[in-house]
């Protein structure tokens, strides 16, 4: 397809959300250009508002960084989700375990906790699909329920807050907290370390032996053992570095947001970061995009919902829209290779060339 059609289809595909965005708004009984000004300025007019978009965006981008390596080596892990819950319960009980006289040396001590705790959780699940063929899909979900639910143990028993009834733990130490880079916003530490995982997750992929390895693993399998490479030994370290980044998600939640261990402390991050890994097409420099585009929808969204009464739910549809959209992206190629005249056309120009 040439470029003057795909900029056209393009430019379609951004009407069309436009279009529906204003129809929904529209039966909200809100004014569609005072809902794009409240969207606008939740993002941009302010710092907190700003800021906010990568508070929100760092645990996606390391869930997605770590769907995003798993899936590049065709081991499709749904479970990020239980890796974050097993993440943050690995960094807490270190923190609140440890005696206290080792004082901010619990902190790297907590973030490698996640990272093991993580990697450690999916371990099982891609051992049974390399040695036994047994679906990671459904595995991986259902040890997301496993972890939550061992979580909500821990923090109703050993780890719950001494003297509360509340399912929570005990407030994480001052010297363990990850250190705010804006006072006061809630924009902390956490998103360097986000963003440096991004690097070294595509330096790994992009540029190493191994990294390659694990592509040409998912890209073929049968290929990849007929060139002597250990589809198992790739799978298996996918799915540990995957595990262990979505860990590392859990412990941002903590120790940047949250400052003590609940229930719910993922927020569904764990499904959004597989959307995240599916649009960013497993790249992980694509994944710091996607997800800080969709943390702007979100705060976007929650300053409509806050200053015109709009609906979250209309967002919702909004963005599942746009996600429809930019998997269309392919749909003209599609066409042109099943529609007779425009196979016909195609064929003819490649003759002439």
């Amino acid at each position: 397809m040439d470029v003057k059609r795909k900029a056209i289809f393009t430019l379609a595909r951004v009407v069309a959300v436009l279009l529906l965005s204003t129809v929904l708004i529209l039966l909200s009984g809100a004014d569609p250009i005072r809902a794009l000004q409240a969207f606008l300025s939740g993002i941009f007019g302010s710092a907190h508002g700003f800021t906010e978009v990568f508070v929100r965006a760092t645990p996606l981008i390391f869930l997605g960084l770590g769907v995003a390596i798993t899936f590049r080596t065709g081991f499709f892990n749904l479970g990020a989700e239980g890796q974050l819950y097993m993440g943050a319960l690995a960094s807490t009980a270190v923190v609140l375990l440890l005696p206290a006289s080792w004082g901010s040396l619990r902190l790297p001590i907590a973030l490698v906790s996640a990272f093991l705790a993580g990697g450690i959780w999916v371990l099982f699940p891609a051992w049974m699909k390399s040695r036994l063929g047994i679906s990671e899909t459904v595995n991986t979900i259902m040890f997301n329920y496993i972890a939550i639910m061992l979580v909500g143990i821990c923090i109703r028993t050993f780890l719950q807050e001494p003297g509360s009834t509340l399912p929570q733990t005990a407030i994480i130490p001052e010297d363990c907290i990850l250190p705010l880079l804006l006072y006061p916003t809630r924009f902390h530490a956490g998103t360097i370390l986000s963003l440096v995982a991004a690097v070294l997750a595509w330096f790994f992929l992009c540029r190493t032996t191994t990294g390659f390895e694990m592509q040409m693993v998912g890209m073929n399998k049968r290929a990849a053992l007929c060139t002597g490479l250990s589809v198992p030994k790739s799978l298996l370290l996918s799915a540990v570095i995957g595990g262990g980044l979505a860990g590392l998600a859990g412990f941002n939640e903590v120790f940047g947001v949250q400052h003590r261990l609940l229930e719910g402390v993922s927020g569904g991050n764990g499904y959004t970061a597989i959307l995240v890994a599916l649009l960013a097409l497993n790249h992980p420099l694509r994944v710091v995009l996607m997800s800080v585009g969709l943390a702007a929808l979100q705060v976007g969204a929650a300053t409509m919902q806050r200053t015109l009464g709009i609906p979250n739910s209309i967002v919702s549809i909004i963005i599942g829209f746009i996600v429809l959209m930019i998997l269309c992206g392919s749909l003209p190629e599609i066409l042109e290779e099943n529609h007779p005249i425009l196979r016909k056309r195609k064929e003819n120009i490649r003759h002439v060339e």
